[in-house]
Order: structure tokens, then C-alpha cells, then sequence
């Protein structure tokens, strides 16, 4: 499929590996150029060795910025210029009780998940703007309706994320640009595959089995029933980065297997 995406721009937070990584290598395979971000330069260089791998002179390059430290977002922002397509995707979390989780634990999330795509909005959707066309994309999760209970800063981050995405939107009125958040479920990164090998090695179970019992016993109202891949969120992402998805604005659109009740 001709996504229309030819000589677009692109940056995407926290690209080396997972979600951010497969939207990478979609977007360079429609013909966009593409430039990743992670915390090192090494993790820039293999991610680009990965996509080069797949995509054999694929315009991709990297910044390195840690969204810990606002000196590096800082640079970065400089180096980058104007862009056409903006996915917020960059983002840490922390499995703990509520009574676990301290001020610097909120406040850590809230500035990498959150403000991280606060900052580069603020900084690029200005020149969007005055060229009358642009993507911007939050990348959100299911959590930001489940609320888990060991994951309730992170699940506040996501909602709040949800709440930027949509009062963007409302600032691009009559304009070719568009702030869409996909909300993934349970996806196979490199966290979820980690944890799977955890848990197994603590219950001398496969994997599979955890990942049965996991989808059983815990994400019950999946529908799914599976851990998707990055690619399949990847492929809802490129859509809405696309000229393709001119009619979609201000919404969050659910990748998450069925998993969040309700329309």
C-alpha cells in the first residue's frame, strides 16, 4: 500500500527498539526519511544497522538525547529543524505499589513521558502549521483507561497524554495538520519479552505459559488474547502519519486487542 509518505520528515522519541523502532523501518520502507532517537550514540548505531539490514539505502539517521535531561532535549530540538511527522513515542515506567512509588518516581514519568512530547510539539508545530500540513502522534497505551494498580504513575502520564494529543488537535482547526494518540495493548518489546522470561524461570514454566496465564488471569477484557507485535501498532501509527488519514483529528484511536471496554 502507497501510504503517500515520499520525501516526509520524520522524528520519532525513543526509537532504537519496540514500537518506535518498527515505525521507523515502516516509515523508511514508504520512501520517508527518517530520523530515530535514543540515549546513546551506540543504540542509535545499531537500530540504524537493524534498519539498513531491512531497508537497503534507507534515508535514516539519529540524535542522540537523553528526555531525563533537558540540556540533551534541548540540543536535539536544535538539530532538528522542522519536521513533517512528530511521534511522541519515548517513554519509562515503573511496576510498584501505589505506596512505592515516590514524588521522584511521579515526577520522572511525567517529564519524560509527558513533557517530552510537550517540548517537541510546542517546538514543531509551529513551522506545521504555517506549511499547512503535519502529523503529530502520541503514543499513549491501553493503561491510560485500565489503570493497573502496580502501574498508576505511568497510567496517569498516558492519560494525560490523551488530554495534550486532543487540545492540540483543537489548535489545528482548518488546517492540513493533524494530532491523533494510538493506544497499544500488551506488545511484544523487549520489557514484555524480559518479563516473560522472568516469570517463567520464577514458575519453571514456559513462556507461552506465562503468556497464556498472563492474558487468563490478569488482562482479562483482552480480546485478543495475545501480546501483539510492534509491527501491527507500527502499521496504525504510519496510517494516521499519513496524507491518508486527513479526515482523522483529535482522536485516540485503540490498538490494544479489544482490551479497554466500551466503543
Amino acid at each position: 500500500m502507497d501510504y503517500q509518505l515520499k520525501d516526509k520528515k520524520a522524528f520519532i522519541s525513543g526509537s532504537t527498539a519496540g514500537i518506535g523502532l518498527a515505525i521507523a523501518k515502516l516509515l523508511v520502507g514508504e520512501g520517508a526519511k527518517v530520523i530515530i532517537n535514543g540515549r546513546s550514540q551506540e543504540r542509535i548505531d545499531g537500530a540504524v544497522e537493524k534498519i539498513l539490514a531491512e531497508e537497503p539505502g534507507a534515508r535514516v539517521s539519529g540524535i542522540v538525547a537523553d528526555f531525563d535531561e533537558l540540556k540533551t532535549v534541548n540540543h536535539l530540538i536544535s538539530e532538528l529543524g522542522s519536521v513533517d511527522i512528530l511521534i511522541n513515542n519515548v517513554g519509562v515506567f515503573k511496576s510498584q505499589t501505589f505506596e512505592q512509588t515516590d514524588d521522584a518516581d511521579w515526577q520522572r514519568m511525567f517529564d519524560i513521558n509527558v513533557m517530552s512530547g510537550v517540548r517537541l510539539s510546542r517546538a514543531l508545530l509551529p513551522a506545521m502549521l504555517k506549511k499547512n500540513w503535519g502529523r503529530i502522534i502520541f503514543i499513549s497505551s491501553e493503561c491510560a483507561m485500565l489503570v493497573p494498580e502496580d502501574l498508576i504513575a505511568y497510567s496517569m502520564t498516558k492519560s494525560a497524554m490523551l488530554s495534550v494529543s486532543r487540545g492540540l488537535a483543537q489548535t489545528t482547526s482548518g488546517t492540513g495538520v493533524t494530532v491523533n494518540s494510538v493506544l497499544p495493548g500488551s506488545t511484544m518489546t523487549e520489557g514484555a519479552e524480559n518479563f516473560l522470561k522472568e516469570q517463567a524461570a520464577a514458575e519453571q514454566i514456559s513462556t507461552r505459559e506465562v503468556a497464556d496465564n498472563f492474558f487468563k488471569n490478569v488482562r482479562t477484557t483482552s480480546l485478543l488474547k495475545r501480546f501483539t507485535s510492534p509491527e501491527e501498532i507500527a502499521q496504525a501509527v504510519v496510517y494516521l502519519a499519513s496524507p491518508l488519514s486527513s479526515a482523522t483529528n483529535g482522536a485516540a484511536i485503540k490498538a490494544e486487542g479489544g482490551s479497554i471496554p466500551g466503543i
